[in-house]
C-alpha cells in the first residue's frame, strides 16, 4: 500500500507530513519516558526483521501481491509508542533508499502504515483479548484479528488519501483495495500469530503486555 510520489496532492501530502510528525513526536516522548532496557536491541531486531519481510511479496489474487505490514507485531512485542518509531523507520528507509513510495507521499504512508497501523491493531487486540476473558486460543485469535484489522484500516485511509489527491474515485479505488487488502490481511494474520507462538515458546518475556495508560500522553 505504499503510495507513489504523484498520486497524493500537495495539500493531502501536506497534511499526511504534519498528522504523522506531531505522532510520531509524541511517541518518541513517551518512549523515551517508558522504554525498558530490553527493548532497545529489540527494537533494532524488530526493524530489520519487519524490513526484511517487507521485501517479500506473496500473491494474492488477480495477479497482485502483497507483504507483510508488520504492525501488529511490533505493537505486541515492544508496545504501541516503540512500534510506530520502528514501523515509522522502516518506511522512511524503504523510501529512501528503495524507492518503494515516494518522498512526497512519505508523511501519508508513515501516517497509514505506522500510526494508524500501530493504533487499530493495539486497540483491537485489546478488545478482543478482553472478550477471549484470558483463553489462550481466543488469544490467538485477538492477536490475528488485530493483524488483519491494522492492514485494512492502513488500506482504507490510503485509499481516502488517493480519492482526496483526485487519483482515482472512491468508487473506485474503496472495494478494489479493500477486496486485495483483506486477503493480504489474511496471510499478516498468520504470519503474526506464527511468530508470536514462537517468541511465546522461547521467549515470552518479550511479548509486551497491554496496560491501561499506554496511549495515553503524560503531560507533566
Amino acid at each position: 500500500m505504499h503510495i507513489l510520489d504523484g498520486f497524493v496532492s500537495a495539500p493531502v501530502a501536506a497534511i499526511g507530513y504534519v498528522a504523522a510528525g506531531v505522532a510520531l513526536a509524541i511517541a518518541v516522548r513517551q518512549t523515551n519516558r517508558n522504554l525498558q532496557e530490553k527493548a532497545v536491541p529489540l527494537m533494532g531486531v524488530m526493524a530489520a526483521f519487519i524490513f526484511a519481510a517487507q521485501m517479500m511479496n506473496f500473491p494474492v489474487a488477480g495477479g497482485t501481491s502483497g507483504h507483510m505490514l508488520g504492525a501488529a507485531l511490533a505493537t505486541m512485542l515492544l508496545g504501541p509508542w516503540a512500534a510506530m518509531i520502528v514501523i515509522a523507520c522502516v518506511v522512511a528507509v524503504q523510501a529512501l533508499i528503495f524507492q518503494d513510495g515516494g518522498l512526497a507521499a512519505l508523511g501519508s504512508n508513515v501516517w497509514n502504515m505506522a500510526i494508524v497501523g500501530v493504533v487499530v491493531s493495539y486497540t483491537v487486540y485489546r478488545i478482543l483479548k478482553l472478550i477471549g476473558n484470558g483463553q489462550p486460543v481466543w488469544d490467538y485469535a485477538a492477536r490475528f484479528g488485530a493483524a488483519w484489522a491494522s492492514v485494512q484500516f492502513a488500506a482504507l485511509f490510503a485509499t481516502f488519501e488517493l480519492a482526496l489527491s483526485d487519483t482515482s474515485p472512491l468508487k473506485v479505488a474503496l472495494p478494489a483495495m479493500m477486496g486485495v487488502h483483506a486477503l493480504i490481511g489474511i496471510g499478516e494474520g498468520l504470519i503474526t500469530v506464527a511468530a508470536i507462538a514462537f517468541v511465546t515458546a522461547t521467549r515470552r518475556d518479550l511479548l509486551h503486555s497491554p496496560a491501561g495508560k499506554d496511549l495515553t500522553v503524560e503531560t507533566h
